[in-house]
C-alpha cells in the first residue's frame, strides 16, 4: 500500500507544550523526550461544556477548533487508541461498588464524544468519522483521510490524532508515558509526503503521530513510523 498527501496546517497540545515554538524546540530534543508541565486551559470551547467533557475531549476540540479558526473543512477524522476509557474506567468503578452511573459518564463514554463535542463547539455539521486501531491508530487514521481526499469536492481534512491517560489497572497492557497528547493537522491533496508499508519491524519511542510530528517540524526527507506487524516509511519531498 502506498499513498501521498499534503499538510497545510499543524496544531498541538501536551503537558507544557502548546506553542509552535515550544513544539519545534521539543522536536529538537533527543527522540523519546518526554513532556513536562501542565495542560493549558482551553482558550475556545465554551466553560460550561468544557466542565462536561473529559481532560482528553478537551484537547482534541480545542485543537481542532485552533484549526477550525483558519481553514473552511470538509471532512474530520477523530483517531483515538483508548478513546473515553477514564471515564469508561470510572463506569466500572461505580458499577462495581454498586453505586450509580453517572448519566453524564454513560452519555459521553462513547468513541466519538470528542468528534461530537467539536461539531457542537464549532457550530459546524461537517461530516465527521472517529476510529481507533490499536497501536497503528494513527495511520490507519491517515488512510481514512486520503480515502475521503478522493471524494469529488472534499479538498481539506481534519485529523485529530489524541490519548488521555490510562487508568492504573490497564498500565500494563497498554502503557502510554506520552499521553494526555493532541495532534492535529490539515491535510489535501499532494505530493509533499508518501507513504508505504512492509514488513519490516521498527519500534516507535513515542505514540505515531508524535513522530509524524516530530519528523515534520524537524523537515527530514525520510522516517519510519512502526506497527506491530511491520512500518510506514514516510519521505518527503518539498
Amino acid at each position: 500500500m502506498n499513498y501521498s498527501l499534503a499538510v497545510l496546517d499543524w496544531h498541538a497540545i501536551a503537558p507544557g507544550v502548546s506553542t509552535s515554538e515550544a513544539w519545534c524546540q521539543w522536536a529538537s530534543q533527543p527522540a523519546g523526550s518526554r513532556f513536562e508541565g501542565e495542560v493549558e486551559k482551553s482558550q475556545r470551547i465554551p466553560m460550561m461544556s468544557a466542565r462536561r467533557m473529559s481532560p482528553v475531549s478537551r484537547l482534541a476540540v480545542e485543537a481542532a477548533l485552533a484549526l477550525l479558526e483558519k481553514h473552511r473543512i470538509d471532512r474530520a477524522v477523530f483517531i483515538s487508541r483508548h478513546g473515553e476509557l477514564e471515564r469508561t474506567y470510572k463506569i466500572l468503578q461505580a458499577l462495581a461498588q454498586e453505586q450509580q452511573v453517572s448519566p453524564t459518564d454513560f452519555s459521553m463514554s462513547v468513541h466519538n464524544t470528542a468528534a461530537g463535542w467539536m461539531t457542537i463547539a464549532a457550530k459546524n455539521t461537517l461530516p465527521v468519522t472517529s476510529l481507533t486501531a490499536g497501536k497503528d491508530s494513527f495511520q490507519q487514521g491517515m488512510i481514512e483521510a486520503r480515502a475521503m481526499l478522493s471524494v469529488e469536492g472534499v479538498e481539506k481534512v481534519l485529523l485529530i490524532d489524541f490519548d488521555g491517560i490510562v487508568p492504573a489497572p490497564y498500565d500494563d497492557a497498554c502503557s502510554e508515558d506520552y499521553s494526555p497528547y493532541c495532534v492535529a493537522l490539515i491535510l489535501s491533496l499532494g505530493d509533499q509526503f508518501t507513504c508505504q508499508r512492509n514488513a519490516e519491524k521498527h519500534i516507535n519511542l513515542m505514540p505515531q503521530s508524535l513522530i509524524f510530528l516530530r519528523n515534520f517540524l524537524l523537515k527530514n526527507e525520510a522516517f519510519c513510523i512502526g506497527n506491530e506487524t511491520g512500518q510506514w516509511q514516510w519521505q518527503r519531498t518539498d
